[in-house]
């Protein structure tokens, strides 16, 4: 069961702060290298696909992990 904390945490706008932009934007360039790679190294396929939607949920919960625990 979730906590009222945790939902309330979960569930609100985190407005950046500090360096959390620049946090940000490290990850997005890194992340966006790393799609470039995939998408040069990698033959189009479902497996490509895949990679690539799993990139994006992996930089969306990497961001989340920032806003949400600080």
């Amino acid at each position: 069961m979730y906590e009222n904390e945790q939902l309330e945490r979960n569930f609100t706008y985190h407005a950046p702060k500090a360096d959390q932009l620049e946090r940000y934007q490290q990850l997005r360039d890194m992340f966006k290298e790393l799609a470039y790679r995939i998408d040069k190294l990698c033959p189009k396929s479902r497996e490509q696909s895949l990679a690539m939607t799993n990139l994006e949920t992996a930089i969306f919960w990497a961001n989340a992990s920032i806003a949400r625990n600080e």
